[in-house]
Order: C-alpha cells, then sequence, then structure tokens
C-alpha cells in the first residue's frame, strides 16, 4: 500500500472542480493545499530559524515524513481518503495527507480523553462511516464513496453534515462531530494550512506581542497582512 493515502481516493475517482478558489492567486512562495492563498507572498518556513529545535521537528517532521497507513484496511483508506478531500475541498495537488495523520493517532490509540455517550471509541466510529458512505454511494449508482462521481461525493457529504443519513443504530450527528474534530486538527496542524490562513507558526521563543512602558499589548502585522482578511473574502465573496 502506498505510504501517501493522498493518492489512494484518485484512482478512477472524480475530476477536480473546475476553479476551487475562485478570485485566489496561486501561491508564489512556500506552498498551500491546491496551489492558491490569501497571501501568496507568505511562507511561514521562512521563520524555522525562530523556532527552537523541538518545535523546529515536530513542524517539519509534518511535511517530511506522510505516516504509512496502518489503522485502517486499502478499502477503508481510499473512501475515508475520499471523504476527507471532499470536506476539506482538496481536489488537486498538493494535499495535506490528512487521513494518514489521523490514521497514526488512532493507530497510535491517542485519543482525546472522552466518548459521546452511546458512541463506540473514535477508531469503530471512522470505520462505520467508511461503510456507511459506501452503502450511501451504491445507492446512488456508484461502486463506492471513493469512485464516486463529485457530485455525489458533495451530496453524501452534505447530508451526512446535516444528519439526514442513516447511522444504523449509530448517531451521525456525533459520528460527524468525531471524524470532524479529527479532520480539521490534522489540517490546521499542518504548515501548508497555516500559509493558508496567514498564521504565522509556533510563537516560542520570539513570540508575537510586543510590549512598551504604558502602552496597550498590540499585535504586529507583516506587510503581507495590510488587508483584513475577514472584511476582504466577504467583500469578494470567496467564502
Amino acid at each position: 500500500m502506498s505510504e501517501s493515502v493522498g493518492h489512494l481516493p484518485h484512482h478512477g475517482g472524480p475530476a477536480p472542480h473546475e476553479d476551487p478558489r475562485p478570485g485566489l492567486p496561486r501561491q508564489r512562495r512556500g506552498t498551500t493545499p491546491q496551489g492558491f492563498g490569501r497571501y501568496p507572498d507568505f511562507d511561514v518556513l521562512e521563520q524555522v530559524g525562530h523556532w527552537d529545535e523541538v518545535t523546529r521537528r515536530v513542524v517539519m517532521a509534518r511535511i517530511d515524513v506522510v505516516p504509512p497507513i496502518r489503522f485502517f484496511d486499502e478499502s477503508e483508506a481510499a473512501t475515508l481518503g475520499a471523504f476527507c478531500d471532499t470536506v476539506l475541498a482538496q481536489d488537486r495537488e498538493p494535499r495535506i495527507p490528512v487521513l494518514a495523520m489521523v490514521d497514526k493517532k488512532l493507530h497510535a490509540h491517542e485519543g482525546d480523553g472522552y466518548r459521546h455517550a452511546g458512541m463506540p471509541d473514535d477508531g469503530e466510529v471512522w470505520r462505520r462511516v467508511a461503510r456507511l458512505l459506501d452503502a450511501e454511494a451504491r445507492s446512488l449508482r456508484a461502486d463506492d464513496f471513493a469512485s464516486a462521481s463529485q457530485g455525489i461525493r458533495d451530496t453524501l457529504v452534505g447530508r451526512f453534515a446535516e444528519g439526514e443519513l442513516d447511522g444504523d443504530g449509530m448517531s451521525v450527528e456525533k459520528a460527524w462531530s468525531v471524524v470532524m474534530r479529527m479532520v480539521l486538527s490534522a489540517f490546521y496542524s499542518h504548515p501548508w494550512a497555516w500559509n493558508e490562513i496567514g498564521f504565522g507558526g509556533p510563537a516560542y521563543p520570539r513570540g508575537y506581542a510586543r510590549l512598551g512602558a504604558g502602552e496597550r499589548e498590540h499585535w504586529e502585522r507583516p506587510p503581507e497582512f495590510e488587508v483584513d482578511p475577514v472584511k476582504d473574502v466577504k467583500e469578494r465573496g470567496v467564502e
């Protein structure tokens, strides 16, 4: 099995969306998911020299080492990799290997220390979600979720998010909460996502805040961040 699960869902799967980042420029420095970003000249890795050695090793490993798939079998990995790509709109390279990062946590039994009442452990939730998505895709005459058209994938993910799928005794709403908590945690722990949102990376030991005598604490804003991203997104209609 390939060590890069990012490629598994695309064997016979749908073509990418026509334009996944309307109105956004291609990234010129650094890497972002799919190569587009709001800060095309920002690269968080230019700050590596300010990080302590332990932080640097941890962060760089997220780029340099894609964990092998060990918890999920090949069929589950294909389905769940396609789900992660769909819910995150990662339909072309470069992709953050989210499922590989989730798989690593599940294989190591690294949970959040709690479980929703009436729900199985997180790993079993993920396995059931894979079976659920494949069954729903087959009901729409696809072979499975991974090979379904982008339209079918989008529809099923939307129904999943709204709690409209049959969980076969499992709360679909709680299942969505479990998988999305892990999906988003993995995605936004990766430096490529930091480049996309303009996050400056670990603050230690340099920090971000600057204090002066009698002054209020304020945040230094690099030149790349002159535009208010929230206001700009709304004005350009690219939310």
